[in-house]
């Protein structure tokens, strides 16, 4: 397992604020640990591997180990919000987060990929208007490269049908995605696909997050068997219903 050896800070963006850590691989890592919650740490890790495996361009990640020698040691006074053991480690990216003039320039099957994803796992989170919003997507803009990260509000038992189809940075291509019969049966075998890995995944959670608790008393709110009832409902005609 890949090995945190310094606490470089902490991000001032995103709702968990990560923190910026430098691995035993020379690489840095934005990393969330207990103060994240670990209904958020599984999230990320289970749809992080979802998406990679419908090829969607997601930053390499791993499960990172935080030595209890760096929280014991101190030196930031919010090091227990990183906590020891187990973390998630995404690693760091320099690209500029994508603003909504440039949405127009993302490749149409990527908005596509990124939009059915979404739809799929129930994320509400990646909105972008022209009056702002948190896409949660970095835009390389010479390269025209997207890089598409934080799903730690994934599989989210409130979703909103309504406001997804209003708020999501690829709104407008719904129509062109959500009203082909032809397409929606592709991305319904691509994510059939997807999910066939769904135990090999859930067997890279490490135990502990499994827990809400340091005890190990208190199972986190993450109902495994019941998110994937809901993932496999992409093969069902209703799948792509709108409000």
């Amino acid at each position: 397992m890949i090995q945190i050896v310094e606490v470089m800070g902490r991000a001032r963006q995103g709702m968990t604020r990560p923190f910026v850590c430098r691995a035993d691989d020379g690489e840095v890592y934005f990393v969330k640990g207990t103060g994240a919650g670990r209904r958020s740490q599984i999230c990320e890790w289970v749809a992080g591997n979802l998406g990679l495996d419908l090829g969607l361009p997601i930053p390499a990640f791993a499960v990172v180990e935080v030595p209890s020698e760096l929280i014991e040691d101190g030196g930031m006074p919010e090091l227990g919000d990183l906590g020891a053991g187990p973390a998630f480690g995404s690693r760091r990216h320099s690209l500029v987060e994508l603003p909504h003039t440039a949405v127009a320039e993302v490749p149409r099957d990527l908005q596509w990929d990124v939009l059915a994803f979404d739809w799929w796992i129930r994320n509400g989170d990646r909105t972008l208007t022209a009056a702002g919003g948190n896409p949660n997507l970095f835009w390389d803009p010479l390269g025209r490269s997207l890089l598409v990260l934080d799903h730690n509000q994934a599989f989210d038992p409130d979703f909103d049908p309504a406001d997804f189809r209003d708020l999501h940075v690829f709104a407008q291509q719904v129509p062109a995605l959500f009203g082909d019969l032809v397409r929606r049966a592709e991305y319904a075998t691509r994510l059939e696909l997807a999910l066939s890995r769904w135990d090999y995944i859930l067997a890279g959670v490490p135990p502990v997050w499994l827990f809400a608790d340091a005890e190990l008393t208190v199972p986190t709110q993450f109902d495994a068997g019941a998110i994937f009832q809901m993932l496999t409902s992409c093969v069902e005609s209703n799948f792509w219903t709108l409000p």
